[in-house]
């Protein structure tokens, strides 16, 4: 009798798991393959710990393929160990330079793309070559400032930090690195077929850089179909304060992230209930963060596809952006796409989706994020339809959208070689949005 329950019970399963195989075959078919056999490699760092830009090239590749595209990912393997600090951009540039020994496999695409300076050893070869800003290590260096120079209020937060031990300095001790790959952008974008921004902030700092405007695309980030379930519920609790993001651990990425302002904001609302989402591979940082803050609930490197089901029960609730550099800006993204209502500071791609008092608000000090937030907390009636209107907002970065436009770029760069090689003069066909 136990034999004839697994018999069917593995009957079940197996024909369960048949019809949601034919299920998405049948819904990606109604995806328009528009590619034409093009075959693009992915040239990006294989890592464990899934950053925004692991997510993002997972996405361009899976939308890519469900248009027809061919797209392989290339990671390098030989990276120098035992690097003095003063040389780890060198030896991160170098760690890309390995991919030669796949050369032959690389250039047999049409195009290769990498995350910015990543396809540099493929730039004197005839395949148009591709870099992707997500943003910029130049910006990030112009966007932090040293601990001295920030409010006392912020000061104080990192020295705190510091006499617990949670962070070993209050300033990188050399930034060289950070200056080499910054260099190494710059060289990269200048001799580059194209390069692709997500946002018009990046395009500004592409051409700070004097690359030319004609050969800069904007095209914004996706974030996954997942976000736009609607399967999920509305209102359920009091409105919370909320933070989505990567933390990291270091001094300086702390500071990038603006954490010292998401204490100080938290702290400001006492009675508040708070809920954090974040990445963080410091333990000392988590462990502090969890008992920090009075009615603070806290989600430490979750899952990414649990993330929706974690904050769809928070709409209505207000969303802090506190960094002090994006390029784009995700979470900024992700958490309106369940109904929060961002409070932002004008980074990435801020400036481009927020209108101010309709579907969130963008702000410049500390003073005014906590004007907004006791505004918002106190009219239940303007923060739900603001609620709605940044969900509605968020609507504009299906992944659909960014597979329509990668293509184009492609297909322009493909015409562009094809005429060239015909001894034809072209002028550059990359639109600059």
């Amino acid at each position: 009798m136990e034999q004839i329950k697994k018999h069917f019970t593995r009957k079940a399963y197996t024909a369960t798991r048949s019809f949601l195989r034919y299920w998405k075959g049948s819904k990606k078919s109604e995806t328009p393959r528009t590619a034409n056999g093009l075959k693009v490699a992915f040239i990006h760092s294989d890592k464990k710990i899934a950053t925004g830009a692991h997510h993002i090239n997972r996405l361009m590749a899976e939308a890519l393929a469900e248009r027809g595209a061919r797209v392989r990912n290339f990671f390098p393997r030989h990276k120098l160990t035992d690097t003095p600090v003063h040389l780890k951009g060198i030896a991160n540039i170098l760690f890309f330079h390995s991919l030669l020994e796949h050369k032959d496999e690389i250039l047999k695409n049409h195009i290769i793309q990498g995350t910015t300076y990543t396809p540099l050893p493929f730039l004197s070869f005839n395949v148009p070559v591709v870099c992707h800003f997500g943003s910029t290590i130049r910006g990030y260096l112009d966007a932090v400032p040293a601990t001295r120079r920030l409010p006392k209020e912020e000061q104080g937060v990192f020295k705190e930090l510091a006499k617990l031990d949670i962070i070993p300095e209050l300033d990188l001790k050399t930034f060289r690195p950070m200056e080499d790959v910054a260099d190494i952008e710059a060289v990269a974008a200048t001799r580059a077929a194209a390069c692709i921004v997500t946002s018009k902030k990046v395009k500004n700092e592409l051409m700070e850089m004097q690359i030319p405007e004609e050969r800069i695309t904007v095209i914004h980030n996706a974030i996954e179909d997942y976000w736009f379930e609607p399967q999920r519920p509305t209102v359920t609790q009091p409105p919370h304060l909320v933070f989505l993001g990567r933390l990291g651990g270091d001094v300086f990425t702390l500071k990038l992230k603006g954490f010292s302002r998401l204490v100080n904001f938290y702290r400001a609302f006492p009675n508040t209930p708070k809920t954090t989402v974040c990445m963080t591979t410091n333990r000392k940082l988590k462990e502090w963060l969890h008992i920090a803050f009075p009615k603070h609930y806290m989600y430490t490197n979750l899952r990414k596809d649990l993330i929706p089901g974690a904050l769809a029960p928070l709409y209505g609730s207000l969303l802090f952006v506190s960094s002090r550099y994006e390029g784009f800006s995700l979470s900024l993204v992700e958490g309106m796409s369940q109904g929060l209502v961002p409070i932002a500071y004008s980074v990435g791609v801020v400036p481009e989706v927020i209108k101010n008092g309709e579907n969130g608000y963008i702000v410049s000090t500390m003073e005014e994020a906590c004007a907004r937030a006791r505004e918002l907390l106190a009219d239940d009636q303007k923060r739900l339809v603001m609620a709605e209107a940044a969900k509605a907002s968020a609507s504009q970065f299906k992944s659909s959208h960014i597979s329509s436009q990668l293509l184009s770029l492609y297909q322009n760069l493909r015409r562009d070689r094809k005429t060239a090689a015909n001894g034809t003069e072209i002028k550059p066909s990359v639109t600059a949005v």
